[in-house]
């Protein structure tokens, strides 16, 4: 029986499935050659350093978590239904979950920064048009549930025996309803 060639995206699999299972700890050569049923000559062979191949790892993950939202990300009331599915993801990935939170952000330097760099643009402006915002003010209140929300999925994905969904649900939708009336509010002593 000829032996199987392992090729780059074998690895990067593999490396993937392993994060996903059990976080960046498991990502190890040794753990990976296990996964493919080959020896650890070839996973050299394709990665020049482990630092390379996590941040292949994280690319994937970003993909993965990606790829979810954007199931979300049209139609009305896809803003709240993004947020579900951030909480969905800690509940049902939470490896993953964590690995979206913690990876390296470049050229992120303010929490603005942050909400363009993880989110969709047009997303923004579908706000502002269905909540009857500004662009400015849909922004702040995207803003400020993304750092919500992450907040509660980062609780959500480590609380053990864990918190109902509908719980994390509720806290998600009281904090939106406050977001909004705050900027509600600043409107009517603005105007």
């Amino acid at each position: 029986m000829p032996k199987q060639k392992i090729t780059k995206e074998m690895v990067v699999d593999a490396a993937f499935q392993l994060a996903r299972e059990g976080g960046m700890e498991q990502v190890l050569v040794k753990n990976i050659a296990a996964r493919l049923g080959c020896s650890v000559q070839p996973i050299y062979s394709y990665c020049q350093s482990m630092d390379g191949l996590r941040r292949d790892v994280y690319v994937r993950v970003r993909e993965f978590v990606r790829g979810r939202f954007a199931q979300e990300e049209c139609g009305p009331g896809s803003f709240q239904a993004v947020g579900r599915a951030c909480v969905r993801l800690a509940q049902e990935e939470p490896e993953l979950f964590k690995l979206f939170i913690f990876c390296p952000r470049e050229g992120v330097a303010c929490l603005d920064d942050l909400c363009r760099s993880e989110s969709d643009p047009r997303l923004d402006a579908a706000i502002a048009g269905e909540l009857g915002l500004s662009e400015e003010e849909a922004r702040r209140l995207h803003t400020n549930m993304i750092v919500y929300t992450v907040g509660l999925g980062a609780i959500f994905s480590t609380a053990t025996p864990g918190i109902p969904a509908a719980d994390i649900f509720s806290w998600q939708q009281a904090a939106y309803q406050a977001f909004f009336a705050q900027i509600k509010e600043e409107n009517r002593h603005e105007g």
